[in-house]
């Protein structure tokens, strides 16, 4: 098997204050106690507005070795430009300080809302847009803006692998000619559970699978029972070995095999603790070790 990761989506909540999070944890110290219980975090932060090198850089310092980010992409590009002309700010997003976290870089997850439909020619572009390795993002976070100079940052580091997941979120995607152009440039397309609300599908289009699990029954609030954890955690079994589910669902019917697959995995039902509960479950199933060392 290749390498698989359960945790959270954000790590920052009121709720999870006295539950999962000891009783009298300072706020500042919350990233670090979560980072050793999850090899993984999303962060969401990014989504909404320009993050700094200096909280990148202690993001990093407050993590272990070996701990993954996944970094939402802003929804300035997603949601309000809705991919056109996004030369510029894609530049903005990479100079933020994603190179702040070094090796402890992972997938870049680009998020779309319900209200946008697949455009083959907008996300052709925006795919071919993608850097794929940091020495290519370096090069383009350069034509940052000039607002950014002064709160850029280009740290080097050895090159590295980039990848890229997509989050849909409306049917007009369920479309061979979409799955076809992930699988060309190497995108995945995240396996997102959201209670039925938008479309789910589990094509894989990349050499890394992205799961999202929002809630099954109802959005962001629901926790997933005993059976349900083991019917996920099967999946990612069958994924992370190069094979699939045998009742997968897919947008082209194609199910390729290879020697086996980065798989990570995501909680998003934060509303009630229910992520971190749900996370460890999994992980326990799974037999992945449930603390950092």
């Amino acid at each position: 098997m290749n390498d698989i990761r359960v945790g959270i989506s954000g790590w920052r909540y009121a709720p999870w204050r006295g539950v999962f999070y000891p009783e009298g944890l300072p706020q500042r110290l919350e990233l670090a106690y979560a980072s050793r219980e999850f090899s993984t975090i999303e962060l969401n932060g990014s989504f909404y507005s320009l993050q700094t090198p200096e909280r990148y850089a202690s993001w990093y310092a407050d993590t272990p070795r070996g701990f993954l980010f996944s970094i939402k992409g802003p929804r300035y590009m997603t949601h309000i430009l809705r991919l056109k002309e996004i030369d510029r700010p894609l530049a903005n997003f990479l100079s933020s300080g994603l190179f702040e976290l070094k090796e402890k870089l992972g997938p870049i997850l680009w998020q779309f809302p319900p209200s946008m439909r697949f455009d083959q020619e907008r996300f052709e572009t925006f795919f071919r847009a993608l850097p794929h390795d940091t020495d290519r993002a370096r090069v383009l976070a350069r034509k940052h803006e000039a607002r950014m100079r002064g709160r850029a940052s280009l740290a080097t580091f050895p090159d590295q692998p980039m990848r890229h997941a997509i989050e849909i979120r409306h049917d007009s995607f369920l479309d061979t000619a979409f799955t076809d152009m992930l699988r060309h440039y190497g995108v995945a397309l995240v396996v997102a559970d959201t209670a039925g609300k938008w479309p789910y599908e589990e094509d894989v289009t990349a050499d890394f699978v992205y799961i999202r699990l929002h809630g099954d029954q109802e959005l962001y609030v629901s926790g997933y029972t005993d059976p349900a954890l083991d019917r996920w955690g099967e999946r990612i079994a069958a994924w992370a070995r190069g094979t699939e589910p045998r009742d997968a669902r897919r947008i082209d019917g194609k199910a390729p095999h290879r020697p086996g697959r980065d798989v990570f995995c995501y909680f998003d039902n934060d509303a009630k603790v229910e992520a971190p509960r749900n996370a460890k479950t999994l992980m326990g199933k799974l037999g992945l070790p449930m603390q950092a060392v």
